[in-house]
């Protein structure tokens, strides 16, 4: 994703990294441009910003790159449908990003990927993951279908135990809200369902949570090992959401 341009405070000029950060952005085509005290910290909506702020075209169109739309073993998507949390969208982009997932597809009226909470919870990961945006989860869901991919929807009960899932089968994990879920006219439209068991008296996971968790175990399976670890037993399942 290239550099339009990147702004820096009085303070960076005494920075080394931030100074290296706009030598780079330099020599890859940006413009840089140094601002006045406290014109950062106008615009910038944190307290206490960093020294350096980048400008970068917005994605408007999912990725079609084959690494994306070409399901190959290992291959996995994950797709936000109505994920409005801007934390946990960036928690999944970080926890996709660590595990090797595919990439990232926000659907419905899931939370803009570019909001700053989520590029801040995403911790560079943002940069990282192939990401895109999508309307409508229900063509999205038949897009993913039709290039090969397995279309798993995460519920909160009934649902295949994720750990006893083949891992290595192309697959898209659609990931709905803590307070609604997937619509069961999605899950209907979707290959089939899968719940993560719970011991204790916790609730849910939230849709951060539970995306690392099922992730991790796919990681797990690419890195050797294989499917049906033993459940966890005395729990309900998992709810995932905001």
């Amino acid at each position: 994703m290239p550099l339009e341009s990147v702004y820096v405070s009085p303070e960076g000029d005494q920075d080394r990294a931030t100074q290296d950060v706009c030598r780079r952005a330099s020599a890859a085509g940006a413009r840089v441009f140094p601002l006045g005290a406290g014109v950062l910290e106008r615009v910038a909506d944190t307290v206490t910003p960093q020294p350096v702020l980048a400008v970068l075209p917005m994605l408007e169109e999912p990725p079609t790159g084959a690494d994306v739309w070409s399901a190959h073993p290992d291959s996995l998507v994950v797709v936000l449908v109505d994920v409005r949390d801007p934390g946990n969208a960036g928690t999944v982009l970080r926890a996709a990003d660590a595990s090797g997932s595919t990439a990232v597809l926000f659907a419905g009226e899931s939370v803009d990927p570019y909001n700053p909470k989520t590029v801040r919870a995403s911790a560079g990961s943002l940069f990282h993951v192939p990401l895109g945006v999508r309307d409508d989860p229900s063509t999205l869901a038949s897009d993913l279908s039709a290039a090969g991919f397995r279309t798993l929807a995460t519920v909160v009960r009934n649902g295949q135990d994720y750990a006893d899932l083949d891992w290595s089968v192309p697959t898209a994990l659609f990931l709905g809200n803590e307070s609604s879920g997937l619509d069961a006219a999605l899950c209907g439209e979707l290959a089939g369902s899968l719940a993560i068991p719970m011991a204790g008296r916790a609730e849910s996971l939230n849709v951060g949570v539970a995306c690392a968790v099922v992730c991790f175990e796919a990681f797990r399976q690419r890195r050797g090992g294989g499917p049906g670890a033993r459940s966890i037993s005395g729990g309900g399942k998992a709810r995932h959401g905001d």
